[in-house]
């Protein structure tokens, strides 16, 4: 199979050379970073041909954009990485040390999901290069266009060619290349697909990073500044809604209702005028992900919902018009399943313990944003709530900061990356302990004598049975 054949030669390559120098790493980001300044806009065609119209702004602000940040700060921080890390020994073994050795796993895999096919899979491919690491990236059928114009792109970079591989292919190829006996297997889509994933990984006890997705809440509080209602709209609108970290669902208090729904109509005049027309509004990726979304507004028409439109549908286009949902409750599919579009049901609450009560019964999300400035408030979600991030007064940056370990926790998945936690998520961090040619260890022989006892009662604290004159 060409799966195992492209496996095999990559882990021949990591078997000759296991451990590539910080030098050879660089140079591999370097040309990647140069890769994605100099080709930036027929990466961005090729997304716009995958999702019939893709705002060309939002491929190059969202993915090519914060992918070269990611390359540079990986660049900035390769020396300090790629160093052992020194442990301090304890005196009972002295003369000796210790420290950390972080080292390549062999192979890795990551797979990509079409949202952001960039963004998805640069970013992770340039902390498993910078771990020096060989690398095979699955793209999404859904993204074939973009995955043979990376394809391209990659061969014609003389040092990562011969580390990195990519691969396109439906559910099939992905569950022959989730087999594969990788150092580690990070997967980016949805919690379905992914405990498939997981359990294909585990033939191979494959470790694995899962970013997975759920229901992402949005919380106004009380006391809200109007002025953060843009920020959360955006969050929404960016990608139109297909982006896992969007806000899912609106949390808000009874008399901030209409404000909201005031606000947004001003929004989209302001911001996206002539929706359906706009060149910065980005389509649906497929005919039957636009269907989905459908079903899920005549579900919740038909539970109660009232259902606020923005813009003319079009049966002639990808693009999808914007939904309020108000009225929404838990009976409706668009409140028990991950929205992946332009529509956000808004939910009303009382007390601040009510909304996070609702929020703790769900599946712990990907994010939870929380716009108000009361401390107390914030507290309460900060400590109460168990989500892989909290943003305030925002939503999505959080992802943009390259310090920032990126992940989820429970449902939305586990392991993170982005940062250090990149790094060291493709790195064996292999603890190395050197003693010296003079040891004091003898009195840890048997016959176990004096000494021993002495240690286990005066420094363990133990009652050893003997008593220690």
């Amino acid at each position: 199979m060409v799966l195992n054949t492209l496996f095999m030669e990559l882990m021949h390559e990591h078997q000759q050379d296991p451990y590539p120098t910080v030098s050879e790493r660089r140079d591999m980001l370097k040309q990647l970073k140069i890769m994605l300044k100099t080709q930036g806009t027929v990466l961005a065609a090729a997304i716009n041909s995958d999702y019939s119209h893709r705002s060309q702004t939002e491929s190059l602000f969202l993915e090519i954009a914060p992918s070269i940040k990611a390359i540079d700060y990986c660049l900035s921080h390769l020396n300090a990485w790629t160093k052992s890390r020194k442990k301090q020994v304890s005196w009972h073994f002295w003369p000796a040390s210790a420290y950390v050795l972080p080292q390549p796993l062999g192979v890795v895999g990551i797979m990509v999901p079409w949202n952001y096919p960039v963004f998805l899979s640069i970013v992770p491919l340039a902390y498993a290069l910078a771990a020096g690491n060989r690398v095979m990236v699955k793209m999404s059928e859904l993204s074939s266009e973009l995955s043979q114009t990376l394809q391209k792109l990659l061969s014609s970079l003389p040092t990562v060619k011969k580390f990195v591989k990519i691969i396109d292919g439906d559910a099939e190829v992905g569950k022959a290349f989730s087999s594969l006996p990788f150092g580690h297997l990070l997967f980016t889509g949805s919690t379905q697909v992914g405990k498939a994933v997981m359990a294909a990984a585990s033939q191979n006890l494959t470790p694995v990073t899962l970013e997975l997705g759920g229901k992402s809440p949005a919380i106004l509080s009380e006391g809200m500044n109007p002025a953060y209602l843009p920020r959360l709209f955006m969050g929404k609108l960016f990608n139109a809604g297909q982006t896992c970290i969007a806000p899912d669902y609106l949390l808000v208090p009874s008399r901030l209702e209409q404000a909201v729904e005031t606000g947004f109509a001003e929004f989209i005049s302001q911001h996206y005028p002539d929706l359906m027309t706009n060149d910065n509004y980005t389509g649906i990726i497929s005919p039957s992900h636009k269907q989905r979304l459908y079903h899920l507004l005549e579900d919740a028409r038909q539970k109660g919902a009232r259902v606020v439109q923005y813009g003319e549908e079009s049966e002639h286009s990808q693009k999808m018009p914007v939904y309020l949902i108000f009225n929404a409750n838990s009976t409706m599919k668009v409140m028990n399943e991950e929205i992946f579009g332009p529509i956000l049901p808004i939910m009303t609450y009382e007390k601040m313990a009510d909304a996070i009560y609702f929020i703790n019964a769900l599946p712990n999300p990907l994010a939870l944003y929380y716009f108000g400035d009361n401390k107390d408030e914030l507290k309460r979600l900060q400590y109460g709530t168990l989500s892989g991030a909290l943003t305030v007064n925002d939503t999505l940056m959080h992802v943009a900061i390259d310090d920032l370990p990126f992940g989820g926790v429970g449902q939305s998945g586990f392991g993170q990356y982005h940062g250090q936690e990149g790094f060291d998520r493709f790195s064996q961090l292999k603890p190395v302990f050197k003693k010296k040619r003079i040891t004091t260890a003898a009195w840890l022989y048997p016959p176990y004598g004096r000494l021993v006892h002495w240690y286990l009662r005066y420094v363990a604290g133990i009652n050893s049975g003997r008593n220690n004159e």
